[in-house]
């Protein structure tokens, strides 16, 4: 590739990054550590129609950044999260279901020396298949094994290797020999960019069940430290207003005074057999749907056994 070839493929892909930023609100940034490039094609063909994918050098991806943060100024929050081997996806739809899209395309993948590992593997009570000529393997591990039946029987669960650990050589030698495929790799979400926000992938796992609840929980925190100090708030003021109206009405209670809402207090008080018929003739009325459901099923096991004696006699007579 010529000078002039490349320095034309570098402005048609700062023209295309910054494109992208201007025509989706909102982005992912994803690492894409131990992604070969057939995995990514089948990403990319998962993804298509939902969002594009676009990877690039963190220098000339930096570098465009920079060069619309006169135009966008919210993009300079992504600078200092593009480091190491990284890239975008872009989309217009939900940020929590693209996701869910990336986890889908996971793939396993073998144990290599050398490696980090991504999450904990533990080999559990087994009979590995393997002749006694591979025991120096569980030997040098420190695992406990018997031979049954000419093979090596694992006896017990074995933490092999921790989380964040390098995989040693004899441990990536055993679990090929198992077939044993423990780690798993896709595009991992790193960051989130949403209208100029910038905030861990965390958030998405967030539901609106548990937005309402906490601000449910926020909302009668407010109204229980106004409460206390007397100030008034709008998350207060439903509670104030019943709790002077309790006032009022122990008021009139007390006294000759009244009003439109104590009138039934006060007969309850003059005369309180009215209130005990009040409560009497409600305690059927709310009854009375529970013992309708109640009765319905006991009323069609009846129909069913009428209509089996019938049909009973209908055939010996």
């Amino acid at each position: 590739m010529g000078r002039e070839d490349r320095t034309a493929w570098k402005a048609n892909y700062f023209t295309r990054i910054i494109g992208l930023f201007d025509q989706y609100p909102k982005c992912l940034l994803v690492g894409v550590d131990n992604v070969g490039s057939k995995q990514m094609q089948e990403i990319r063909h998962a993804m298509r129609g939902h969002g594009e994918i676009l990877m690039g050098k963190n220098t000339m991806i930096r570098k465009a950044i920079r060069g619309s943060v006169q135009q966008t100024p919210q993009l300079e929050k992504l600078l200092p999260h593009i480091v190491g081997n990284v890239g975008f996806v872009f989309t217009n739809e939900d940020l929590g279901e693209i996701r869910k899209k990336l986890l889908e395309n996971k793939r396993g993948a073998p144990a290599k020396a050398g490696a980090l590992a991504p999450c904990d593997v533990k080999l559990p009570p087994q009979n590995s298949g393997m002749g006694p000529e591979k025991t120096s393997f569980f030997q040098a591990l420190q695992i406990p094994t018997k031979i049954s039946r000419g093979t090596i029987e694992i006896l017990n669960e074995v933490h092999l290797i921790k989380v964040g650990e390098k995989v040693g050589a004899s441990e990536s030698a055993l679990l090929n020999m198992l077939g044993i495929q423990p780690f798993s790799y896709g595009l991992v979400v790193e960051q989130v960019y949403d209208n100029g926000a910038v905030y861990a992938p965390e958030v998405l796992d967030v539901t609106t069940e548990e937005l309402r609840f906490r601000f449910q929980q926020g909302a009668r925190n407010i109204a229980a430290v106004s409460m206390s100090i007397g100030y008034p708030t709008k998350a207060s003021a439903p509670h104030l207003i019943v709790n002077a109206f309790k006032r009022l009405l122990a008021v009139a209670a007390e006294t000759e005074v009244s009003f439109k809402e104590a009138q039934k207090l006060k007969e309850y008080l003059a005369d309180p057999s009215k209130f005990a018929s009040a409560v009497a003739a409600a305690a059927p009325a709310a009854a009375a749907p529970k013992q309708e459901a109640a009765a319905a099923p006991a009323k069609k096991e009846e129909e069913k056994e009428e209509s089996d004696e019938d049909m009973g006699f209908g055939l010996f007579d």
